[in-house]
């Protein structure tokens, strides 16, 4: 019955993108003001750039307007372009994440939109970077333990690791802390709050990324450019001060893409329609068990999506 479907029910084989659908889909007709461009894994790793509109209804039909094997920029380049010009210079913003090729690819098919960076990418790499400090000290707890269990078994004694205030092993602390990091304190639990005070005290410095990532998310409170900058440079003294490896880096790299990460106070654009959209292609990725054909399963997608 699958093969029936496939071969003669479906209308895959008379498919008027049959011939180049291991490369690229387009639908021009689904192109408007506001798109999203990201990247999606299908079959094997391997990633798919799917550029997606943001008006669409709440079924997402007319979602797609491309889809590219691939993700280098100049590839996804020579994909739009198959748009006629006068359609691309409609497009007047573009939502995406931070990586380099995007961004190439979208100034390269519209040059008459905006880029936004979404907020979500930009914030969690600020919180990426606040993790990394505390899997290090996690990670230097663990060697710490074991040194311990070979000198007290070189003794002859029994290891008893020391218990905190809160019941946690120095090691269980930093592990079972990595939810309460991503909250404000506001949302902490009963529990939480013993814990957070017990690990700030143990490790002043992660309560001081802890605030200072605080800090960063409530810039996005803000609701026009010029303040937000003004947040922004406040915030960029702060990491200077705080002289910490991991957050220069995230200052360096949220610089490099300022302009872009600011256009979000425009009109307040997410990539967050592009990420529900990757959501639902998963999971009917999922209930195919899998993808063994990625032509068809392009073709599907098109039917419901395009």
């Amino acid at each position: 019955m699958q093969r029936h479907y496939k071969h003669r029910i479906s209308g895959y084989k008379q498919w008027d993108q049959l011939s180049h659908a291991d490369d690229y889909l387009i639908f021009p007709e689904n192109i408007t003001d506001r798109l999203s461009i990201d990247e999606v894994s299908l079959s094997k790793g391997e990633l798919y750039t799917f550029i997606t509109n943001k008006n669409a209804g709440i079924k997402n039909r007319g979602s797609i307007v491309a889809v590219i094997n691939g993700t280098q920029a100049k590839l996804i380049s020579e994909v739009l372009d198959r748009i006629p010009l006068q359609e691309r210079s409609r497009v007047k913003e573009v939502s995406m994440d931070m990586a380099r090729n995007m961004g190439m690819a979208v100034r390269n098919s519209f040059a008459n939109c905006n880029m936004v960076i979404d907020r979500f990418h930009v914030v969690r790499l600020v919180m990426d970077a606040m993790q990394h400090i505390r899997v290090s000290f996690r990670w230097e707890a663990i060697d710490l333990e074991n040194r311990e269990i070979k000198e007290a078994k070189e003794k002859g004694i029994k290891y008893i690791p020391q218990v905190l205030a809160n019941g946690d092993t120095l090691k269980e602390l930093l592990a079972r802390s990595r939810y309460l990091l991503y909250k404000f304190e506001e949302d902490w639990t009963v529990s939480q709050k013993k814990r957070a005070t017990v690990l700030f005290e143990k490790y002043p410095i992660l309560k001081s990324v802890y605030q200072l990532t605080l800090s960063f998310r409530n810039i996005y409170k803000n609701t026009t450019k010029s303040i937000a900058l003004d947040r922004f440079n406040e915030w960029k003294q702060k990491v200077e001060d705080l002289k910490m490896k991991e957050f220069n880096t995230v200052l360096n790299s949220i610089e490099n893409h300022m302009e872009n990460i600011l256009n979000f106070f425009d009109n307040r654009s997410t990539n967050a329609n592009a990420e529900s959209f990757n959501s639902k292609i998963k999971l009917f990725r999922a209930n195919l068990r899998g993808v063994t054909d990625p032509k068809f399963f392009l073709f599907r997608l098109g039917k419901l999506f395009a």
